[in-house]
């Protein structure tokens, strides 16, 4: 069984891969984890199972949504199942962007055959920390725990007062969305 969780976004998306059987415990070492970066310096294999690639510019938008979709579509293919993380109705600044980008990412999913599920972002964030309005410290904090992984260490980053940066976030809530998604699949049977 493969299934994958997808933190969508414009610059920094990252995917989580399990590879397993159903009745396999979730873990670190049985997920492949994939994420796109428009720094360089982060765009690199930086543990044997955590795979960065360099998103580099673009001249339009629409330019922008296929090229993430497709590296996305690429690197699920060949999974079960897939969970996204829903929109949060909050959200502030480019939310058109956003929602035009993951609709390419939801009919190239559906094009290639591959099922999707949305997820509520509260619910990766309330399995990872029991609250469904962790931040991302909380969220980083939980992962480190969970896993006993130094993502900043991985990526020579230096935290910086109360934030948690990019790709370490987007890697942490892929894993979060992708173990929310086992937990569900595992409860109905799937």
């Amino acid at each position: 069984m493969a299934i994958a969780g997808i933190d969508y976004s414009l610059t920094c998306p990252a995917i989580c891969v399990f590879t397993g059987e159903q009745t396999d415990r979730f873990t670190y070492d049985k997920c492949l984890f994939y994420f796109l970066s428009d720094v360089r310096k982060h765009a690199k294999t930086v543990d044997t199972n955590i795979h960065g690639t360099f998103n580099s510019g673009f001249d339009e938008e629409c330019q922008r949504y296929q090229s993430i979709s497709d590296w996305a579509v690429d690197k699920v293919i060949g999974c079960e199942d897939v969970a996204i993380e829903g929109y949060a109705y909050n959200a502030k600044g480019r939310v058109f962007h956003i929602a035009e980008n993951t609709g390419i990412l939801k009919y190239k999913l559906w094009e290639s055959g591959t099922p999707y599920t949305i997820l509520p972002p509260s619910k990766p964030k309330k399995i990872a920390t029991g609250k469904g309005n962790a931040n991302k410290v909380d969220m980083y904090a939980a992962f480190k725990e969970e896993t006993g992984q130094s993502l900043y260490s991985f990526f020579d980053i230096n935290p910086v007062g109360n934030k948690v940066a990019n790709p370490i976030s987007d890697i942490v809530d892929a894993y979060y969305i992708c173990k929310t998604f086992h937990m569900m699949r595992k409860k109905d049977g799937l």
